[in-house]
């Protein structure tokens, strides 16, 4: 077995560890009921509801975990409905972070996470963030997550 060959195995197998964790974390603070019933709802029937954050929130993975375990969350800043030449309907998201993840130095992958998790979505067309948000950083901080993220912000 090669050096790169371990990295790999190892690798994998981390990834799963975290996943498996992140799954526990998730049931634990959860009601499983309740998140299938959100998972299952269109996000078009909820744009006015106060259900639609949660509803979000039941739409990602091993993020949630880090959002919910650290005391943060997200907001909709704004959203937009969008229709496609076929009728179909999307959204356009905008979001924020709330409570504990702002200006976390991790944000910029709990960001890649969330956006990540949503755009697989059928139902979302795009996911941004709120430039006020880039606001919670310090310069340093800024410059990180404008160099490194892979989102974008508005």
């Amino acid at each position: 077995m090669t050096d790169e060959d371990l990295v790999a195995k190892y690798a994998a197998e981390a990834k799963i560890a975290i996943m498996e964790e992140a799954s526990r974390r998730i049931a634990e603070s959860t009601d499983p009921v309740m998140e299938e019933r959100l998972r299952n709802t269109s996000l078009l029937t909820l744009i006015d509801d106060a259900e639609l954050v949660p509803a979000i929130l039941s739409r990602l993975g091993e993020v949630r975990a880090a959002l919910d375990g650290h005391g943060g969350g997200i907001s909709v800043s704004s959203i937009e409905v969008l229709t496609n030449d076929e009728n179909k309907q999307t959204i356009d998201l905008v979001l924020d972070l709330t409570g504990a993840c702002i200006s976390c130095g991790a944000a910029p992958g709990t960001l890649d996470g969330i956006k990540n998790d949503l755009e697989g979505d059928k139902e979302v067309s795009r996911i941004r963030f709120s430039a006020n948000l880039l606001e919670t950083f310090d310069e340093l901080g800024k410059e990180f997550i404008l160099t490194h993220g892979s989102v974008t912000f508005v």
